[in-house]
């Protein structure tokens, strides 16, 4: 079976490669040029080039080579997801008053508020940019590319405005459907969904390989959110970090928090809505959370629905294999891919 855990560590180099070399510049030589690199482009090309392990970048090579394209047609929209990331990071950082990212201070702590959201509107800039200027991207293809790229923007801003604004507005009605919709839309598009359909846009694919791919993804993101709440809760702790159990301590409304809220009794329900409500950080309260939590059949129902997110993701791999839209091998990697969205430990 052909791994995805390879396929990363292999197509990682090109990636940093070419992320490298998109920073930007200037737009002018004079003297005010040495301010616009310390109060904008050094600090994101420094956190860009910080970045995690890469998979969205890489998926979107994925996609390339699923559709009988080679990996360099789609290393610029690779590189524009990767922006997109680092956007959406510093923004989030900025929402969520977060201390820590990548090991390091957050951006808006070491550059102030300001700057730091004016570097994160420059990446969201940089994402059509790069796109729009690479040569090796033909140019009848940009378009369909670039609306996709657009297209991936807004599905994440929307899932951004739920989860964001069911917290302000302290929300605790949301259903499991609501939580799969706000997930679906910030999180499985940009993460999987998008990078595969944006790939296989780069390479020329058919409508039919396309929508496929982006269906794969879907399920596939899903899945990848749904074990990212689920190692925050019951992970290892160690591993975790300062981050372990913290989606308690910010109130989010994770599926496994949903779900339970809608099956716990009334005693209990009250009991974790103010356990969440309270911004607590003693393990003992966050223990008892995730007891609750439990209780109500939170945690039991994650690990429930991302197999199942996972199970379609793979039926729809094969499907485009039976259907000749892609080969045995690459269907193998998209369903090693699906399977180490929901085996990883971090």
């Amino acid at each position: 079976m052909s791994s995805f855990v390879d396929y990363l560590r292999a197509r990682l180099p090109l990636v940093n490669e070419r992320l490298a070399a998109a920073s930007a510049r200037p737009l002018t030589n004079k003297g005010v040029a040495v301010d616009l690199e310390r109060y904008l482009y050094e600090p994101l090309a420094h956190f860009t080039a910080e970045g995690g392990k890469r998979v969205r970048p890489v998926l979107c090579l994925m996609g390339a080579e699923a559709a009988g394209g080679n990996a360099e047609v789609a290393l610029a929209p690779a590189v524009a997801i990767e922006l997109f990331q680092s956007a959406a990071l510093i923004h989030d950082d900025i929402a969520d008053a977060s201390e820590l990212r990548r090991g390091e201070p957050c951006l808006y702590k070491t550059q102030g508020m300001g700057v730091a959201t004016n570097m994160g509107d420059l990446a969201l800039v940089q994402v059509i940019d790069v796109a729009l200027q690479d040569a090796a991207l033909p140019e009848e293809r940009k378009p369909e590319v670039l609306r996709r790229l657009v297209e991936m923007e807004l599905h994440t801003l929307e899932g951004q405005a739920l989860d964001l604004g069911w917290a302000r507005d302290e929300r605790w009605d949301v259903t499991t459907d609501d939580y799969v919709y706000m997930v679906t839309s910030k999180t499985a598009w940009y993460s999987a969904a998008s990078p595969l359909l944006i790939g296989a846009a780069a390479a020329g694919a058919g409508d039919a390989l396309r929508e496929g791919l982006r269906r794969v993804g879907l399920h596939a993101g899903i899945a990848f959110q749904l074990q990212d709440d689920l190692l925050n809760l019951v992970g290892d702790a160690e591993a975790q970090g300062k981050d372990f159990r913290s989606d308690i301590t910010e109130g989010k409304r994770t599926l496994a928090v949903v779900h339970a809220l809608e099956n716990l009794g009334a005693a209990e329900r009250d009991e974790l809505v103010g356990i969440l409500g309270s911004q607590a950080t003693e393990a003992a309260t966050l223990a008892r959370a995730v007891e609750l939590i439990e209780l109500g059949g939170g945690i039991e129902c994650c690990r429930d629905l991302a197999a199942s997110e996972v199970a379609q993701a793979e039926g729809l791999a094969h499907g485009l294999e039976q259907d000749g839209l892609i080969s045995a091998d690459a269907c193998e990697l998209l369903c090693s891919m699906a399977q180490f969205f929901v085996n990883r430990a971090s």
